[in-house]
């Protein structure tokens, strides 16, 4: 099955706590979430290869993807999909020389220009927020709103997710304004179930 980018689920075991991440990640798996992004910044190299390792075989049997975030050779000694870049990361352009043309590279940006640069430097789709207000994202300046969303999906090529404020009731409007799908953290994981969830969103596509 091909690629989707609809729904983007990023991961942050310490707003799960105390539940454990993994139960939540299979759960989030067998729901058919499109992509899961191992954003776990604090755990040291062999603890994330660990995590990562146990997620990729998780996925195994679906379609969903696993990308990790910024450390590319995580990605690929875990054999994960991919690996999603920030502002202080690797370059895409430099990454893609690396891997190979099925590797998927994401990479975050907050600006029109940032997306065009992803995209001329072979990202396969952006994260593009924050969209809406929202404490995590303050740091980024005011929310870029739905007509720069609208913008910059009109202008590349590649998926555009929008980050940043997401709710069930703000999915709608992202993909009118031209958003392939979006990405979240606690959309994903402040919710009675995730599977229930993620089927409440696929309703949002329809």
């Amino acid at each position: 099955m091909p690629l989707q980018y609809h729904l983007c689920y990023i991961t942050d075991r310490h707003g799960l706590a105390p539940l454990p991440l993994a139960p939540h990640l299979r759960a989030a798996v067998q729901a058919g979430v499109d992509l899961i992004q191992l954003r776990e910044k604090d755990l040291e190299s062999r603890e994330l290869l660990s995590m990562a390792t146990s997620a990729v075989e998780c996925s195994r049997e679906s379609n969903t993807r696993i990308i990790i975030n910024d450390c590319l050779d995580i990605a690929l000694a875990s054999r994960a999909h991919g690996v999603h870049l920030g502002g202080q990361s690797v370059p895409a352009n430099v990454v893609r020389r690396r891997v190979g043309k099925d590797f998927v590279i994401g990479v975050s940006c907050h600006s029109l220009e940032g997306a065009v640069k992803a995209e001329s430097d072979g990202a396969d789709y952006v994260l593009l927020g924050p969209i809406f207000d929202t404490p995590s994202k303050r740091q980024y300046g005011p929310p870029l709103g739905l007509n720069k969303l609208s913008e910059v999906a009109n202008r590349i090529r590649i998926p555009v997710l929008a980050l940043g404020g997401i709710t069930v009731e703000r999915v709608r409007p992202c993909l009118n304004a031209g958003a392939k799908g979006i990405a979240a953290i606690r959309l994903f994981q402040e919710c009675p179930s995730v599977a229930d969830r993620i089927r409440e969103l696929r309703e949002q596509f329809l």
